[in-house]
């Protein structure tokens, strides 16, 4: 042990050449970058198979040529994907500006729950209720409610659309999940930098603006990531309130003649829109060494 460790110092450059590994080394990234071959094989070829055995188990059902007619038309595809690419572009817009909202909202809910002190009793509890209520009502029947209900109503100062009353049903059900991943973020901050920000002279205000919120919201990142790829697909379903996005276009081109072909590009394009922001998702994990939103590729 003592010779060999002697004959690799006695290997080793003089100070101030340039560094080269030594055969120890050389043998060690070669047997990692083998192992790395074998295990993209491995992966490649198992993808491969399965790929294989699902499609031949689809081409051969018995239904399968009118499925392919129903579903997979080419000329249909191409015949709906402009009108149900206009409609992604009004699901893309409502999703930005809903998520903008729901952070604020989400945001305020969460720290409304986390003041401490027996004079914000009512505040902690209207969050709560609010919090309990919306996660507990399905968006659908949120969007139900709202978008056929409220405009009926005609308050003054509000509008009318349905559009409005489905982004609201969006923003009052998902700012309840946000303002809870927020809450859990500011109550991962240890008591001791809200305590330490005190002792320096801070606010309870400027402790928990400049010290908490900081600190929590970079904690919750890839949890926001997760729930704004949810966001995307759920903004879809305000088409059952008549508005014309990308699901709604595509029934509007399957009325035509019963063939549901719009269908699966409307699932195409959303997938198209969704991978990538997962991907971020799962990007924005790993650099804060929490794992991947959805789980390892």
């Amino acid at each position: 042990m003592s010779t060999s460790t002697s004959t690799d110092r006695s290997a080793a450059p003089p100070p101030g050449a340039g560094w080269t590994p030594s055969p120890v080394e050389r043998e060690r990234a070669a047997y990692r970058s083998a192992r790395a071959r074998r295990s993209l094989l491995a992966s490649t070829g198992s993808t491969v198979v399965v790929l294989v055995v699902a499609a031949v188990l689809l081409v051969t059902s018995p239904g399968w040529p009118r499925v392919r007619d129903t579903w997979f038309s080419w000329d249909k595809a191409v015949e709906s994907f402009p009108a149900v690419l206009d409609g992604l572009w009004l699901n893309i817009r409502l999703m930005v500006v809903c998520a903008v909202a729901i952070v604020v909202l989400g945001l305020t809910l969460a720290v409304l729950r986390t003041l401490r002190g027996a004079v914000f009793a009512p505040l902690r509890i209207f969050a709560t209720v609010y919090v309990d209520l919306f996660r507990g009502l399905p968006l659908l029947l949120v969007l139900l409610l709202l978008g056929f209900g409220a405009p009926a109503l005609d308050l003054t100062g509000l509008p009318t659309s349905v559009l409005f009353w489905g982004a609201t049903s969006l923003v009052l059900s998902y700012s309840a999940y946000v303002a809870e991943v927020f809450r859990a973020g500011i109550e991962t901050v240890h008591p001791s930098q809200r305590a330490a920000a005190r002792a320096l002279g801070l606010t309870y205000a400027q402790s928990l603006r400049f010290v908490v919120l900081p600190q929590a919201v970079r904690r919750v990142v890839p949890a926001l990531m997760n729930d704004l790829v949810s966001l995307q697909k759920d903004s879809g379903l305000v088409s059952v309130l008549g508005i014309t996005d990308a699901i709604r276009a595509a029934q509007i081109s399957t009325a035509e003649d019963f063939n549901y072909t719009p269908y699966v590009v409307a699932g195409v394009v959303f997938v198209a829109l969704t991978i990538p922001m997962a991907r971020v998702a799962d990007r924005v994990s790993r650099r804060r060494g929490q794992g991947p939103v959805g789980g390892h590729l």
